[in-house]
C-alpha cells in the first residue's frame, strides 16, 4: 500500500474516532446560565441514555394549554451516583424542575439543576440535594 493512501486511511479513522468527542458539548454551549427557569408539571418520560439523560415534563400554562419541556441532565451513571435511581420517577409523577433556559428562548428546553417531587425529595445534577 502506498504511504499516501495509508496516511489518508489512518487520518480518516482518527477523524471518525473523534466524532463522539466533537459532538459532545458543554452545558454552557447550549444553555444560558444567567436565565434560570422553574417549571411545575407532570413527567411525560425519563430518558436515561448517553451522553446525557433527559426529563420530559408536561407543563400547563394559565389557560390550561399543555407544553412539553425537555430538561437535559447528567450522564445516567452520574445521575445514579447523585441519588437518582432508574424507575424511581415514572410518567405521571408531579415534579418541579429548576434549571437554566436554552440559549434559544423559543425552545421549551433547559438544563436541569434540580428536580423536586411532590413529597419534597430532591434530585440534583450536582449531587444529593436537600430541599431548601
Amino acid at each position: 500500500m502506498k504511504s499516501g493512501v495509508f496516511a489518508v486511511l489512518v487520518g480518516g479513522l482518527v477523524a471518525l474516532g473523534a466524532l463522539p468527542a466533537w459532538a459532545h458539548h458543554s452545558f454552557a454551549a447550549a444553555y444560558d446560565m444567567q436565565q434560570p427557569v422553574t417549571v411545575h408539571g407532570v413527567i411525560a418520560n425519563v430518558l436515561l441514555r448517553n451522553p446525557h439523560s433527559w426529563f420530559l415534563i408536561d407543563v400547563k400554562d394559565a389557560s390550561g394549554k399543555v407544553d412539553e419541556w425537555a430538561f437535559e441532565a447528567g450522564t445516567p451513571s452520574g445521575m445514579i451516583r447523585n441519588g437518582y435511581k432508574p424507575n424511581i420517577i415514572k410518567a405521571g409523577t408531579e415534579v418541579t424542575i429548576k434549571g437554566f433556559r436554552a440559549k434559544d428562548a423559543s425552545q421549551k428546553r433547559g438544563m436541569l439543576r434540580e428536580l423536586v417531587t411532590a413529597d419534597g425529595q430532591v434530585y440534583g445534577l450536582f449531587g444529593p440535594q436537600e430541599n431548601k
